[in-house]
């Protein structure tokens, strides 16, 4: 029983070491724009630049539009 305990301790303390040691992806840039047009529509465009641990550059685009709630 006591084996079995100990493997699972190890186990779980490379896994936590591996994830640590990995990093996460640094945010180089981001920017946001927003523009409303007359019927209350807001269209809103956000572009990201971020780098991952060895290096590479991903650059993320999302447009995103809201429309106004309907009034009863």
């Amino acid at each position: 029983m006591k084996k079995n305990i100990i493997v699972t301790c190890g186990a779980m303390s490379v896994l936590a070491l591996s994830l640590i040691l990995v990093g996460c992806d640094r945010q180089i840039s981001s920017e946001t724009k927003s523009s409303t047009s007359s019927d209350g529509t807001v269209k809103t465009k956000e572009k990201t630049v971020t780098q991952s641990p060895d290096g590479t550059t991903t650059k993320t685009e999302q447009d995103k539009k809201t429309s106004p709630p309907a009034n009863p």
